[in-house]
C-alpha cells in the first residue's frame, strides 16, 4: 500500500495499520462493483462524524466563553459542513486517492464535494481506530485551526443565501453555466438568480 506514502505525508499522520487508511478512502460503489474483501467507508465516516463534532464542539466552548448555545451551534454547522470537510479535503488531493467504482469516476466522482466530505470523515475515524483520541484530536484541529482562527465561520453561498433572503424574501436558485480544469481540481462558473432575473 505505498501509493498511500504521499497521501499520509500531506495528512501529517503515518498509519499503523494502511488498511484503515484505505478503508477510509474507499467509497460503496468500488465494492459494489468488485468481488473486493475491502469494506466501505461508511461506517467510518459515522464514527468520525461524530468524534469530529465532539472535537469541534469542545474546541468551540473552550475558545469563545461568552458565545451563547446558539452562535456556538452556528459556528460549530460552518465547520462540519460539507463545504468545509471538502474544502479541506481538496487542499488535501484526497480525491485523488478515492477507490471509485466506474459510474463515480466518470461522473467527476473525484471531485464531489459530498465524497470528499465523507471521505474526509472517514479518515478522522481510521486515525482515531489506529490511535486514539487525543491523537485524532490533533489530527482534526490541525487541519481546522486556519478556518478556527480566521473566524470565516460561513461559506460564501450560505452568507450570500443568508442576505438574500433577508434583503429580497426569497431564497436564491444556482445554475451551473460552466465548468473546466481536470476532474480532481475542477472548477465551476454558477449563476444566482430570483423569479426577477439574474443577480450574478
Amino acid at each position: 500500500m505505498s501509493e498511500l506514502a504521499d497521501l499520509q505525508r500531506r495528512l501529517g499522520y503515518q498509519f499503523g495499520d494502511e488498511c484503515l487508511l484505505q478503508r477510509a478512502l474507499t467509497h460503496p460503489s468500488y465494492v459494489n462493483e468488485r468481488d473486493d474483501k475491502r469494506l466501505d467507508n461508511q461506517r467510518l465516516e459515522f464514527l468520525g462524524d461524530a468524534i469530529l463534532e465532539a472535537v469541534i464542539s469542545e474546541t468551540l466552548f473552550a475558545r469563545f466563553p461568552k458565545y451563547r448555545e446558539g452562535e456556538l451551534s452556528q459556528l460549530r454547522s460552518s465547520l462540519v459542513c460539507e463545504a468545509a470537510l471538502s474544502g479541506l479535503a481538496r487542499g488535501l488531493d484526497v480525491g485523488a486517492e478515492l477507490y471509485l467504482g466506474k459510474g463515480e469516476l466518470l461522473s467527476g466522482g473525484r471531485d464531489k464535494a459530498s465524497l470528499l466530505a465523507d471521505a474526509y470523515e472517514a479518515i478522522i475515524a481510521a486515525v482515531y481506530l489506529d490511535s486514539n483520541y487525543e491523537r485524532a484530536r490533533d489530527f482534526i484541529l490541525s487541519h481546522h485551526e486556519q478556518l478556527i482562527s480566521k473566524g470565516d465561520f460561513q461559506d460564501a453561498k450560505s452568507a450570500l443565501q443568508e442576505y438574500v433572503q433577508e434583503k429580497e424574501g426569497e431564497t436564491p436558485a444556482y445554475r451551473i453555466i460552466d465548468e473546466r480544469g481536470p476532474d480532481h481540481a475542477k472548477e465551476f462558473v454558477a449563476q444566482v438568480y430570483l423569479k426577477r432575473g439574474v443577480l450574478g
